[in-house]
């Protein structure tokens, strides 16, 4: 039994390398996954310490569980099983197809990926390129329900936006975005979905995969995520707030009963003195298709000069970015006045809120000022200061330097004619006109006083 035993070489090795595989898998790596869990734990009790809103058990669950536990979902089965019987497929490829949606769309959140990295890569990067300013806060909002859900509905104005946002609502919460497709490329789809960020593909599919879109939001909408909206469904071509897409906001109608936690909607504004994509928008307006065309080497090219001219000193930036937030809507208290055609009603609701949060920074204030072909800076003046007391009058959100309209407008031009946007003589330089009003375009006109007609018939 204690007899050796002569093997061969090859033997040896094989059985040496099973058993080391066998400790590996059964001894070492348990220990180093707790170890690691260990201190995630209290790295996330740490976190949990500081958030207005703790993180949620559904964000931290397992990527693997959550697409399981979506397409298992009895509405997602049953979606799959009518989509074989329209298309004739077998039911084993129906439910494939809807698996291959849920891995699709569900995020795999990290923590440490979210509070560790991106909240302080989203703030480095944010005040490096602008003047960040928080133009109002309702006073609402620290008196919403903890326990209900908030959903963040801002209007798209730039891909800074995702910066901005996550950023200054970074000590309250962990916001998972709808993102579109144009984040799905290597390597940039990793870091986002690690944010916590979900993909939606835009425009017409078939019903299984909105049945799953929807299986998703409703569900993390019942479990207490915390998500942001861009209701427009995309970047605004013409600087104008555009109607809104009323997909996600009826899916989380749809899903959402009575028994349930509510859900709060928070309108937000945003606002740049400089949109960085603003030519690419513009042009994609001109054709009228959305395919942006993106060179990754220019992008890199110009990021790499903004930077090393900011290093020096000989730039300060893009000028001001601001963001507003509205009063916050209970969706509870909107479905108890029973309107007639909720989900409509709620979408224009939403977006007047978003439009009355907008901030009025100096840039855009000029552009709308000079579209009124002032003959002179003095006429130019004039027209700044009737925007203003407009704006004031109809409760806009002003976000002006100090010193009044000769501080703004100041500010506007310079940034302008820097841009080479406008010439010495206040007129737009050829072929930079659609810019000029791209930004005009984002001012609100706030609507002329009422007609008295009683005080007309009176005289």
């Amino acid at each position: 039994m204690f007899q050796p035993v002569a093997v061969p070489q090859w033997l040896l090795l094989l059985i040496l390398g099973f058993a080391a595989i066998s400790f590996v898998t059964h001894f070492l790596f348990p220990s180093v996954r707790w170890f690691f869990r260990h201190r995630a734990e209290r790295a996330l009790d740490r976190l949990n310490a500081r958030l207005d809103r703790k993180i949620d058990l559904f964000k931290l669950a397992r990527r693997s569980d959550m697409v399981a536990r979506l397409a298992y979902d009895p509405k997602v089965i049953e979606a799959a099983m009518a989509h074989a019987a329209e298309t004739g497929v077998p039911v084993a490829v129906a439910f494939e197809e809807a698996r291959r949606y849920a891995r699709e769309i569900v995020p795999g959140f990290s923590a440490t990926v979210y509070f560790g990295f991106g909240t302080h890569a989203a703030k480095w990067l944010s005040r490096r390129l602008f003047r960040v300013r928080v133009g109002k806060i309702d006073p609402a909002l620290h008196q919403i329900d903890p326990q209900a859900t908030m959903v963040f509905v801002m209007n798209h104005r730039s891909n800074v936006d995702y910066l901005l946002v996550t950023w200054l609502v970074s000590e309250r919460s962990a916001i998972a975005y709808a993102v579109g497709e144009w984040a799905r490329v290597w390597p940039l789809s990793g870091l986002i979905r690690s944010m916590g960020a979900y993909f939606i593909r835009r425009g017409g599919h078939n019903a299984l995969y909105r049945k799953v879109l929807a299986r998703y939001v409703q569900i993390a909408t019942a479990e207490g995520q915390t998500q942001a909206i861009f209701p427009e469904g995309g970047l605004s071509l013409d600087g104008r707030i555009a109607p809104p897409k009323l997909g996600l906001l009826s899916y989380i109608l749809e899903g959402w009963s009575a028994d349930q936690r509510d859900v709060v909607f928070i309108p937000v504004g945003l606002a740049y003195d400089r949109v960085l994509e603003d030519r690419v928008l513009v042009e994609a307006a001109k054709s009228g298709t959305r395919r942006f065309r993106l060179r990754p080497l220019r992008v890199g090219y110009q990021a790499l000069r903004f930077f090393w001219a900011r290093r020096r000193g000989k730039t300060s930036g893009f000028g001001t970015a601001a963001v507003a937030f509205g009063p916050p809507l209970s969706l509870r208290s909107f479905l108890s006045t029973a309107p007639q055609d909720p989900v409509d009603s709620l979408g224009r609701q939403l977006m007047q809120s978003i439009a009355e949060a907008v901030p009025v920074l100096p840039v855009p204030l000029t552009a709308a000022a000079l579209a009124q072909n002032p003959a002179s800076k003095t006429q130019l003046l004039q027209h700044i200061e009737e925007l203003t007391q407009n704006l004031e009058a109809s409760g806009a959100v002003l976000h002006l330097p100090q010193g009044g309209a000769k501080a703004t407008l100041a500010e506007g031009l310079t940034q302008l004619q820097t841009r080479g946007l406008i010439s010495d003589r206040l007129h737009p330089i050829p072929g930079k006109e659609a810019l000029l009003a791209f930004y005009a375009a984002s001012i609100p006109q706030p609507a002329p006083p009422p007609h008295d007609n009683a005080a007309t018939q009176r005289t």
